[in-house]
């Protein structure tokens, strides 16, 4: 059974970046769609990022598209994050997640699941 461990959250003001890693171990990295979603007190999960195991399919949520860059290095197996120009509404739970699926948004699709690292962002 694969591992996932999300790190690099942290509070930030408006405006700042950061940048969010994700470390796999025990499972073949090349062959897991990686995405990354988030949740904030009260909300569902939602989709972030991610990016296809298959093809190098990237998609990313209209609410942080030209903001976030997700890339994943299959040589350290582990992904990332980059978010720049963050909001205050980006303030969640950020979870690392792998699927075998195509499907890059869908939560349920995804069996393994990072702990999660806090991104706090104050105006």
């Amino acid at each position: 059974q694969g591992q996932l461990v999300e790190s690099g959250g942290r509070s930030v003001q408006t405006g700042e970046s950061l940048r969010l890693s994700c470390a796999t171990s025990g499972l073949t990295f090349t062959w897991y769609s990686m995405s990354w979603f988030r949740q904030a007190p009260g909300k569902e999960r939602e989709f972030v990022a991610g990016i296809s195991w298959e093809d190098g399919r990237i998609d990313y949520a209209d609410s942080v598209a030209g903001r976030f860059t997700i890339t994943r290095d299959n040589a350290k197996e582990s992904v990332y994050l980059q978010m720049n120009n963050l909001k205050p509404e980006d303030t969640a739970v950020y979870y690392c997640a792998a699927s075998r699926g195509y499907d890059l948004a869908y939560v349920r699709a995804f069996e393994l699941w990072g702990q999660g690292t806090q991104v706090t962002v104050s105006s």
